[in-house]
């Protein structure tokens, strides 16, 4: 009995110091390499916590696996249009400002812009604007203008993005309409061109558009600021340019799910991205500008005197955010359907 209850006092005490103390998990739901894993390494550090990251590829991708029931998850990076299309649904937590004491660090100016300017359920994470990538040496007589994609000597080496509010608004931009319009007769514009365009793009595509680019696959993309940045530090030949036309401007969000089982993290979590020299390199790394004021004197010159993360005010005024339509979205999805289905011959 006694060597019986000395085995179970024994593995007791190897279950409660051998093991070690098990540590509280923060799942995070975001975008692919949109997190510096040097700076989670220090937040485990820091919180005595593990961080698991999962990734997806659209807004709409996430959003359809929470709404199918997907739990689990303590903080997630969607754009604006769909945080609010969320929080008016009540997939969203209300944020604790007593535990984010460093919102303040938020740029005013970026801030102004938000859909969510107080904060209640969102904090801007980065900024991003929707440009051209193209190979420099490859493509003749580039001009900055949506009409690139009409260029039938490219047929088959351009990509146009998988998102329907995205490729949609380049028409409506092209057109000189607002990539927020009802008005069905401008929309219906917008389909014509955009299946004018499908004729001559390889595919809609989200992700291998950048390596494509990187290795000649593609020439000329339709992509997001941060993603061509990339694959430009790798590659010189990579130019990027803001359509002259306007394009879409967006705000990925750091917000926290409802049903969070880790929200005290969560909110650890963006207090530690809103701290100044970590937003910083955030924006080193992957390209994206955090719009974080005191960060950017931590900033390399490069990267403060580049036009696409410190864009001009001419260049700032033609671009416009997607909001979400509510019911009016079904505009913008049927139409999609149809792009979709429609010939690309």
């Amino acid at each position: 009995m006694r060597k019986i209850l000395f085995g179970v006092a024994l593995a007791l005490l190897v279950g409660a110091f051998g093991c070690g103390e098990k540590k509280p998990v923060l799942h995070i739901y975001t975008w692919s390499d949109y997190v510096d894993p040097e700076l989670i390494d220090r937040f485990e550090a820091e919180n005595n916590c593990r961080v698991v990251v999962d990734t997806y590829n659209s807004n709409e991708s996430m959003y359809a696996k929470l709404k199918a029931g997907a739990r689990g998850y303590d903080l997630l990076f969607p754009s604006s249009y769909m945080v609010k299309l969320m929080h008016d649904q009540g997939m969203l937590e209300e944020l604790d400002h007593t535990r984010l004491p460093n919102l303040g660090n938020i740029d005013p100016a970026y801030l102004a812009l938000a859909l969510d300017t107080e904060m209640a359920y969102s904090v801007p994470y980065t900024v991003t604007i929707t440009c051209l990538g193209y190979r420099g040496s490859r493509v003749e007589n580039f001009e900055p203008t949506w009409a690139m994609f009409d260029r039938t000597d490219l047929k088959n080496r351009m990509t146009l993005l998988d998102d329907y509010r995205e490729v949609i608004g380049a028409a409506l931009k092209f057109l000189g309409y607002s990539i927020n319009t009802l008005d069905d007769a401008q929309l219906k514009e917008a389909k014509d061109v955009v299946l004018r365009w499908k004729k001559n793009i390889a595919k809609f595509e989200n992700e291998q558009y950048k390596t494509g680019l990187a290795s000649g696959e593609f020439l000329l993309t339709h992509g997001y600021s941060g993603d061509l940045m990339l694959v430009q530090g790798e590659n010189d030949d990579i130019q990027i340019d803001i359509p002259r036309e306007g394009s879409v401007f967006s705000f990925d969000d750091m917000v926290i799910p409802v049903g969070a089982r880790q929200p005290d993290l969560a909110h650890r979590f963006i207090n530690f991205v809103l701290e100044p020299a970590v937003a910083a390199q955030l924006t080193e790394f992957i390209y994206f500008l955090c719009p974080n004021t005191p960060s950017y004197e931590f900033l390399s010159d490069e990267i403060r005197e580049d036009p696409i993360l410190f864009p001009p005010e001419d260049v700032v005024a033609k671009l416009e955010m997607i909001r979400d339509l509510g019911a009016d979205n079904e505009k913008y999805t049927k139409l999609w359907d149809e792009i979709k289905a429609g010939d690309a011959r």
